[in-house]
């Protein structure tokens, strides 16, 4: 609890028990509850959460990465969140700054949160990104300030915060359950005009850490740019 806010972290998850523990440990006193959401894992993360004491929830079939963020947003506003976060329980994002999120949007500067990895293309890169992500995630970036009138570092952070009132009138529900979810979500929150904040994270690509491959990945942006186009011709609200 923080300034009279409920504050629940959602782990949208898949396979993801080598990296729980240490994602769970790392997060700060001032959240209230964490969810997670296991999609239909092959391993024990969902039995490992339990035993960590996380309020834990399982699909009975695997719904794709955003059906596990409708998921997580669901029951996180069920339970009472005034301020959700979200962040993948791979360890590829610093769970310790879910603090300074949870207070920025507490403490009314901003209504979204958002976790940037991109600060400098030597740092990025050597914190293990891809160099044909790195490129994909800068273009996009670039396409999608220039079309939404924004100036942000990154559109494709796997770590996000969130006030209430933004899952309450966004209709996220109707998005794609697929990795698009994510730059749908922000397109419209762009045309709802919410205030947009960015912290720096650290680059932290490594084994245990999800990642989807080169086809995917060029599915996912022929999907964002698409995305970016039917909110250009005001087709996203």
């Amino acid at each position: 609890m923080y300034n009279g806010h409920k504050i629940i972290v959602v782990l949208p998850a898949y396979n993801a028990a080598k990296t729980l523990e240490k994602t769970v440990a790392d997060l700060p006193d001032i959240v209230d509850e964490i969810i997670l959401v296991d999609d239909k894992s092959t391993d024990n993360t969902a039995i490992l959460g339990k035993h960590l004491g996380l309020t834990v929830v399982q699909h009975e079939v695997n719904k794709g990465y955003g059906g596990n963020q409708k998921t997580c947003y669901e029951i996180a506003m069920k339970h009472g969140g005034d301020i959700i976060v979200m962040i993948h329980p791979d360890y590829q994002y610093d769970p310790k700054l879910v603090k300074y999120f949870a207070e920025f949007i507490a403490d009314d500067y901003f209504d979204v949160m958002l976790g940037t990895r991109i600060r400098s293309r030597r740092e990025t890169l050597a914190g293990g990104m891809p160099l044909y992500k790195y490129i994909a995630n800068r273009l996009l970036t670039i396409f999608e300030n220039l079309i939404s009138g924004r100036n942000l570092s990154e559109w494709h952070t796997g770590m996000r915060a969130y006030k209430r009132e933004v899952l309450d009138k966004i209709h996220w529900q109707n998005n794609s359950d697929d990795f698009v979810f994510d730059s749908q979500m922000l397109f419209q929150i762009v045309a709802h005009n919410y205030r947009i904040g960015e912290i720096p994270v650290p680059v932290r690509y490594f084994k245990e850490a999800s990642s989807i491959n080169f086809w995917r990945s060029l599915q996912y942006g022929i999907a964002t740019v698409w995305t970016g186009i039917k909110y250009l011709f005001g087709f996203i609200k």
